[in-house]
């Protein structure tokens, strides 16, 4: 420990938040240090580079609703530990562990709100619990979220941010992609907008379902998007990969992506795609 570290941590008056860690965000891209206030500002965006960091549903719903119309719906109730799985640590101690942490029920949280004025239920999953994986609760509030969705009459719009299915649940967690598969073609039937928006990162058995089935696919800057790691393809295919492959660029100019927006322009965006796709006497 230095000096300076030493003689802080002896004065009883600095508060956590003036630490050093506090302080400063190192970008996961380019390694630059930011002030963590001003990168918090920047809505978790990197002023070096642009790289979109990770925020979970509470920041999201806050930057995207209008003042005072966001409603949070009620989470799913679901068998939890189905499969009594343990490996190093019992999946019910993994799931108190990560409710404490993010405060939420599980990896993806619904809400309703309004979007510039324009109805809206959104979806977010959150990588920060257990790398938002899906398993039997996530499957559920998709399909729940759909359903509020055609109730109100107003399209669905989900944030993807996954390592894909949950281990844990073994087969119960793949059956959840023919699910939402259903409740994606439900909202089709009832002629309301299912948009995608994928985050940093989206992979596994989300980027091969839900993820990719979106009326409008639009992700965030530099977002890695993949369905297995780079490594196992490489290994198949025996050939050497671009660098940006697997990144959001590579996807919009290989015809994937119908956008890139970023983080600061995504709610006017999600505003223009509502108005032109469920005009407001439809939505009436």
């Amino acid at each position: 420990m230095n000096w300076f570290n030493n003689v802080r941590n002896r004065i009883p008056f600095i508060s956590k938040r003036t630490t050093e860690d506090a302080l400063w965000h190192k970008c996961r891209d380019c390694e630059q240090m930011v002030f963590t206030r001003e990168y918090e500002e920047n809505l978790h965006v990197c002023p070096e580079c642009g790289f979109h960091g990770r925020i979970g549903p509470t920041k999201r719903f806050l930057h995207l609703f209008d003042q005072g119309s966001g409603e949070m719906l009620a989470p799913p109730k679901v068998k939890e530990d189905p499969l009594k799985f343990r490996d190093q640590k019992r999946y019910t101690d993994r799931l108190k562990a990560a409710r404490t942490a993010t405060g939420e029920s599980d990896a993806l949280v619904n809400a309703k709100g309004r979007i510039e004025g324009h109805d809206a239920v959104v979806g977010v999953q959150d990588f920060a619990f257990m790398g938002g994986s899906m398993g039997l609760a996530v499957g559920e509030a998709f399909v729940r979220g759909a359903r509020a969705a055609i109730e109100a009459h107003c399209p669905y719009i989900v944030f993807t941010a996954s390592g894909g299915a949950r281990m844990q649940e073994g087969a119960l967690s793949l059956m959840q992609m023919p699910k939402m598969t259903v409740a994606v073609e439900q909202l089709r039937e009832a002629g309301l907008p299912y948009i995608v928006v994928l985050t940093d990162p989206t992979s596994g058995g989300v980027m091969a379902s839900y993820a990719m089935l979106g009326d409008v696919q639009i992700a965030e800057p530099k977002a890695l998007l993949a369905f297995t790691g780079r490594r196992v393809i490489e290994n198949t295919i025996r050939e050497k990969l671009p660098d940006d492959f697997q990144s959001a660029e590579y996807l919009l100019e290989h015809g994937a992506l119908d956008m890139i927006v970023a983080r600061h322009d995504l709610r006017d965006t999600l505003a223009r795609l509502i108005d032109f796709l469920l005009p407001a006497k439809e939505a009436a």
